[in-house]
């Protein structure tokens, strides 16, 4: 048996282990959290204001694993089918402010923070391949006990929701993609990513401004509360090692996912375009996709009540369908 396969049936056997929902022993804030060094105050105390944006109650877990403790925001009926949230590069869990009131009105919402990026996950053990970082999402999974879960992820979280159903997807029951990155097609160059890339030798406040000019068709339209948390996490300048090995999944790869997939991208979208979308309903079995008008790359705020909607519509329908 191989080390994935025993990971995974340890994985597995966790969910089956103790039949309550009482997360209590997850609630308490861990050593790092409660006694942070000077540059994480700082941060969390952003992320900590950023949460205030969420207009519904919400709880905070620290779930240990192996590879370290995942922080996970949770909101929602304790009754509802489980949605599991994936962030974009360096956007937290709190990226979700604008969509969590929506969609934690009816469904148990699980947003995590990803361990190797700025949030309040914190690694303790190394990761050697992106396999570990899917492996150790599915950790996390069974220690909260999700036996059967809808999967949504953003940008750099819909490459990752794509991995992690890969390595296995018999608990998911759909995903949403929104603006995968280097998913489906390669981030294609463009005008916009060539401005990054010389305003990257810039301030890092005309950085973050012209950055936003190219992933939000509205970049005034996104919260200040949020974004200053998220310039906090830039300047860490936490570029994982493994970003480099984000490349698109094979066609081999993406017909294997049996589950309905729905991907959404905008029309003014820098890292997908209408490739996206035929590949989507041509190669994927349940595949369906569409474009969001008026959209960036940051569709979920710049278009959140329409996105929030057709989010909603497909997980009714998903939820009629595994009832």
């Amino acid at each position: 048996m191989t080390r994935n396969s025993v990971l995974l049936l340890f994985a597995a056997l966790l969910v089956f282990i103790g039949c309550n929902d009482d997360y209590s022993k997850y609630k308490k804030e861990p050593d790092y959290i409660s006694n942070p060094d000077f540059e994480q105050k700082a941060y969390f105390e952003a992320y900590n204001e950023s949460l205030k944006l969420w207009k519904t109650p919400f709880e905070e877990l620290y779930v240990p694993t192996n590879y370290g403790t995942a922080h996970v925001v949770v909101s929602g009926p304790e009754d509802g089918m489980p949605v599991v949230l994936l962030h974009g590069m360096n956007a937290s869990s709190t990226m979700w402010y604008a969509n969590i009131e929506a969609l934690a009105q009816d469904y148990r919402i699980y947003a995590i923070d990803f361990i190797l990026e700025p949030g309040k996950s914190f690694i303790e053990k190394e990761m050697k391949s992106t396999d570990d970082i899917a492996l150790w999402y599915h950790e996390v999974f069974a220690k909260l006990k999700l036996e059967k879960f809808n999967l949504i992820g953003a940008s750099r979280g819909g490459w990752l929701a794509t991995k992690i159903a890969l390595q296995d997807q018999s608990q998911i029951n759909s995903m949403i993609l929104l603006s995968p990155a280097q998913t489906f097609i390669w981030v294609r160059p463009s005008t916009d990513l060539l401005k990054n890339i010389i305003y990257a030798f810039s301030s890092k406040e005309k950085q973050m401004q012209e950055t936003l000019k190219t992933m939000s068709v509205n970049p005034g339209n996104v919260n200040k509360t949020y974004l200053d948390q998220y310039r906090i996490a830039v300047d860490k300048d936490s570029i994982n090692k493994f970003t480099i090995d984000m490349m698109p999944f094979s066609k081999r790869e993406l017909q294997s996912l049996k589950m309905p997939v729905y991907v959404l991208i905008g029309d003014d979208d820098m890292i997908n375009n209408e490739k996206t979308v035929r590949m989507t309903k041509e190669i994927l079995p349940y595949g369906r996709a569409e474009v969001i008008n008026n959209a960036g790359h940051f569709l979920s705020i710049d278009q959140s009540e329409i996105v929030n909607k057709k989010m909603i519509q497909f997980l009714d329908e998903m939820d009629a369908l595994y009832d």
